[in-house]
């Protein structure tokens, strides 16, 4: 279930590791079944786990290192709710971890949606669901043409941009989406005409041998200055 398409062919994905699959008692996933290699300890007595050994383990767990448990889970449908007052926008991000990242620290700066360009990494890719460490379960992730809802969303556009206006002196709306690009070629031109306006993170540092942060050291940055004032 590493691929997209058997994932929406069967409905199905899959959650590694007992802290993970505890965290999901609460949300609104439901697990198929589990396996693990101990059972007394996935943390759920609601649901049987089925014991396996720890090479089984090893075949179908995606992890270089697996961990003690494997649930199956049924998928989420995607419901859009309505603009929250500060929304993540993604534009083509691609790195499972950068993404697993970026809900992680939406989940601890309460953000609870999550907008992503189609062709952004499916959210249920288990690298992504592993770099979340369980907060894809708190923020609500939504797919969608992404210059139609610029378009039409009330929030201010925001975007990152090396010419931007330094994120220290910033003013932050009332209401506003915080647009990340693809890591390599960052916004496409049609998502950057539908700004209302850029900001960056100024460089203090001497060195010229760092040309651009990760993505998602760049959103936990911008997050953290804006939720500072």
């Amino acid at each position: 279930m590493d691929k997209k398409k058997f994932r929406q062919k069967y409905n199905l994905f899959l959650v590694e590791g007992n802290k993970i699959i505890a965290e999901l008692l609460d949300s609104e996933f439901k697990i198929k079944e589990i396996f693990s290699t101990d059972p007394q300890k996935t943390g759920r007595t609601d649901i049987p786990a089925t014991h396996i050994s720890e090479n089984e383990l090893k075949k179908i767990s995606f992890l270089k290192t697996p961990k003690d448990s494997v649930a199956v889970c049924y998928l989420n449908p995607e419901k859009q709710e309505e603009d929250k007052d500060v929304q993540l926008v993604l534009d083509g991000i691609q790195d499972p971890g950068n993404l697993g990242t970026i809900i992680r620290l939406a989940d601890w700066f309460g953000i609870e949606q999550i907008i992503c360009s189609e062709d952004t990494v499916d959210f249920y890719n288990p690298k992504v669901i592993q770099a979340s460490m369980g907060s894809f379960t708190r923020v609500n992730i939504v797919y969608t043409d992404l210059v139609n809802y610029l378009s039409e969303t009330k929030n201010s556009n925001i975007g990152t941009d090396m010419e931007g206006e330094s994120i220290y002196a910033f003013e932050k709306p009332g209401k506003l989406n915080l647009i990340l690009g693809n890591e390599g070629n960052g916004m496409r031109p049609e998502t950057e005409k539908l700004l209302d306006k850029s900001i960056s993170i100024p460089r203090f540092g001497l060195s010229q041998s760092t040309e651009s942060l990760n993505v998602s050291m760049a959103a936990g940055i911008i997050l953290g200055q804006l939720y500072s004032k």
